[in-house]
C-alpha cells in the first residue's frame, strides 16, 4: 500500500536519501527544505504522512509540528519527527508538540517501513471516518477533538510470560498513572470484553504461547480489532516483528525497553485508539441524526419515506396488508400562542412518548414535521389500523399534558386519518393522499376522532 509522503529537511542529501528509500517502496514523495515551505505544501498537497526533521534553521521541527496541528486544514496529518538526537527528552518534546511518532537518524530501513505502513493503515481508517462525518448531516460542523478526551490515562493490557519484565512494564505504566492488567499466559482474557482497552502490549519474546497467533486472534476478534497493539520485539528477530506488523500490530518497541520510549509509544497508541473511537462515535451519531427527529426522538420524514417504500414492496410481494395512520394535534397554534413555544415543544415530546407507548414494537412512529405525526403499521388491515388509531387517540386525550416543569396543564387531542395499501399499483403518494383526506374529514367532523378512506 503506497502513500503520499512529505519529507522536510534542510539538508539536500538527507532529503534525497530518504526519498530514495520511500520511492523504492513505491510511495509518492514530496520535498520541503524548510518549515514555511513545509506548511505551504502540507496545505496545498494534503500529504498522508509528514516526515519532519527537528533541527532546522529558522523554524525548527517542533514549531512546524505545532503549527500543523493548530491548523484545521492540516491537523489530521500524522507527523513523524526525524532527529539525530537520541535523548528521550527530545522525543517526548516532539510528542508534546503533536507528533504521532519519531525516528532517530541514521534511519533504519526496517523501522522506517514499519512506521510508515502502520501509519498508512491508521490513515485508511481515519480518512474514511472523516469523509463520512464531513458528508453526513453535520457537514460543515466537524468538531476538533478535545485533547483531554485522548490524553486521559490509558488502560493497558500487558501479555508477557516473563514475570520480571511483565512486572517492570506494569510498574512503569502504573507510576505514570495508567491502569494496567497483566497476563503471564494466554488464558482467560474476559476483561478485554468487559472493560475498554486502549493498548494491548504483547511480547514477542514469550515462549509459552505463540504471540503472532495471539496477535492474529486480536485482529480478527470484533471486541479487540480496533485496539492498538504494541509489540515488544527482540532486535535480532526482525522477521517476527515484520510479521506482527503485517498481521495488524500498530507499533513495536525493541527490548530492552526504555522507560521514556515506552511511555511515549503508549501515549501515541492511546491517542490513535481514542481518536478512531471518537470519529466512529461521531459518524454513528451523525447517521442517527440523519433519520431521527431531534425534538421527539421519532423517525423523521426522510426515514419515513424510505421505510414506507420498503414495507410497501414487502407487503405486495408477500400478499400481506399494510396501513398508515396520520395524526395531527388539534388547535396546536393556540397552544404556542397562549403558553409559548417551549410549552409547545413539550407537548410534542409528551405526545411522542404516549404514541410510542401505545403502538407495537414493529410499528414505525414518525414525525414528518410540525404538529403532524405518522405511524406505519406493517401486516395490519384497515379495521385493525382504525382500532390502533382509536387507541392512540384515547391515550392522548385521557390525561392533560403537564408542561413547564408541571406548572401548566394543557388538554390535548388529536385527529387521525387511516388508509391501507390497495394493491401492487398503489403508491406512497396515493396512500398518503387518502390518509390526509381522512384526516381532513376527522378535522371537519369535529376533531378528536379517527376517520378512514378505503379507496
Amino acid at each position: 500500500m503506497s502513500a503520499r509522503i512529505l519529507i522536510v529537511d534542510d539538508i539536500e542529501a538527507n532529503r534525497k536519501l530518504l526519498a530514495a528509500k520511500l520511492e523504492a517502496q513505491y510511495h509518492t514523495v514530496l520535498l520541503a527544505e524548510n518549515g514555511p515551505q513545509a506548511l505551504e505544501i502540507a496545505k496545498a498537497k494534503d500529504p498522508e504522512i509528514i516526515l519532519l526533521d527537528v533541527m532546522m534553521p529558522g523554524m525548527d521541527g517542533y514549531e512546524v509540528c505545532r503549527r500543523l496541528k493548530a491548523d484545521p486544514v492540516t491537523n489530521h496529518i500524522p507527523v513523524v519527527m526525524v532527529t539525530a538526537l537520541s535523548d528521550t527528552e527530545d522525543r517526548v518534546r516532539g510528542l508534546d508538540a503533536g507528533a504521532e511518532d519519531f525516528l532517530t537518524k541514521p534511519i533504519d530501513d526496517f523501522v522506517l517501513n514499519s512506521r510508515v505502513n502502520a501509519l498508512i493503515r491508521y490513515n485508511t481508517v481515519t480518512s474514511e471516518l472523516r469523509q463520512r462525518e464531513a458528508s453526513g448531516i453535520r457537514a460543515g460542523a466537524m468538531e476538533s477533538v478535545d485533547p483531554e478526551e485522548v490524553d486521559r490515562p490509558a488502560r493497558v493490557f500487558v501479555i508477557d510470560d516473563n514475570p520480571r519484565t511483565s512486572a517492570r512494564i506494569a510498574g512503569i505504566l502504573r507510576d505514570a498513572g495508567h491502569k494496567v492488567m497483566t497476563l503471564l499466559e494466554a488464558g482467560d482474557m474476559g476483561e478485554l470484553a468487559t472493560e475498554r482497552t486502549d493498548v494491548l502490549l504483547l511480547s514477542l519474546l514469550s515462549k509459552s504461547f505463540d504471540p503472532l497467533k495471539l496477535c492474529a486472534h486480536f485482529k480478527s476478534n470484533d471486541v479487540t480489532r480496533a485496539v492498538s497493539i504494541l509489540l515488544v520485539c527482540d532486535p535480532l528477530e526482525r522477521a517476527r516483528a515484520v510479521k506482527g506488523m503485517e498481521i495488524g500490530a500498530s507499533d513495536m518497541i525493541m527490548a530492552p525497553i526504555d522507560r521514556q520510549e515506552l511511555l511515549a509509544r503508549i501515549r501515541t497508541q492511546t491517542r490513535r485508539t481514542r481518536y478512531v473511537e471518537i470519529l466512529r462515535e461521531r459518524v454513528d451519531r451523525g447517521l442517527e441524526l440523519s433519520v431521527i427527529d431531534q425534538l421527539t426522538g421519532l423517525y423523521n420524514r426522510r426515514y419515513m419515506n424510505n421505510q414506507l417504500q420498503q414495507l410497501m414492496h414487502r407487503a405486495v410481494m408477500g400478499g400481506k396488508p399494510l396501513s398508515v395512520m396520520m395524526l395531527d394535534i388539534d388547535h396546536f397554534k393556540p397552544i404556542n400562542d397562549t403558553h409559548g413555544h417551549q410549552a409547545g415543544d413539550e407537548v410534542l415530546q409528551e405526545l411522542a412518548d404516549r404514541l410510542r407507548q401505545n403502538i407495537r414494537p414493529m410499528d414505525v412512529a414518525c414525525r414528518p414535521g410540525g404538529e403532524e405525526f405518522l405511524v406505519i403499521l406493517p401486516e395490519t388491515p384497515g379495521e385493525l389500523a382504525m382500532a390502533a388509531a382509536e387507541r392512540v387517540r384515547r391515550a392522548i386525550a385521557a390525561e392533560p399534558f403537564l408542561v413547564m416543569s408541571d406548572t401548566k396543564s394543557i388538554k390535548v387531542t388529536v385527529s387521525a386519518g387511516v388508509s391501507s395499501l390497495l394493491g401492487p399499483h398503489d403508491t406512497i403518494a396515493d396512500m398518503m393522499k387518502r390518509a390526509d383526506t381522512a384526516l381532513y374529514q376527522a378535522k371537519s367532523g369535529g376533531r378528536n376522532r379517527v376517520e378512514s378512506i378505503a379507496a
